[in-house]
């Protein structure tokens, strides 16, 4: 009888023992996802930073383009949203009406896309910068306009 006593405690205290010891590994493993051993690791905190800084340039900046889309040539901001707005709006009416007839999708062939001077100023800039923004705006309005939207 005091033997099967005997061997419940011991039972009971290995059980608890191994209770505590999980708890507390589980304890550890939190802690250490929570907390990064950065100051103990010089250089893997400065490779984040720089990771870091280089997903935001890629962001802010993908191969020239200021991630609207739309290429940088260059020229002032405001010759640049002028002739983007300007060709996209033209863009969308030659969609729509080349949907609205029919006709096969083919920007290019509108007077609009060939000439690209709607809302051109010389107060602006270069005419050729004007019209590289004017025909990629174009582009962009024409498919949504074709598209229906």
């Amino acid at each position: 009888m005091k033997f099967e006593n005997f061997n419940k405690k011991i039972l009971g205290a290995v059980f608890t023992f191994a209770m505590l010891l999980g708890v507390g590994l589980a304890a550890n493993v939190t802690a250490n996802a929570q907390y990064p051993q950065y100051p103990t690791d010089p250089y893997r905190r400065d490779r984040d930073y720089r990771n870091q800084q280089r997903r935001n340039d890629d962001w802010r900046n993908r191969n020239g383009r200021q991630n609207d889309g739309y290429g940088n040539y260059g020229g002032s901001f405001q010759l640049r949203q002028t002739a983007l707005n300007a060709g996209f709006n033209e863009g969308v009416k030659a969609g729509r009406d080349d949907r609205r007839h029919g006709r096969r999708y083919e920007f290019r062939d509108s007077s609009g896309y060939q000439r690209a001077n709607k809302d051109y100023s010389s107060r602006l800039g270069d005419r050729g910068i004007y019209q590289a923004y004017f025909r990629e705006g174009f582009e962009h309005g024409y498919a949504d306009g074709y598209q229906g939207y």
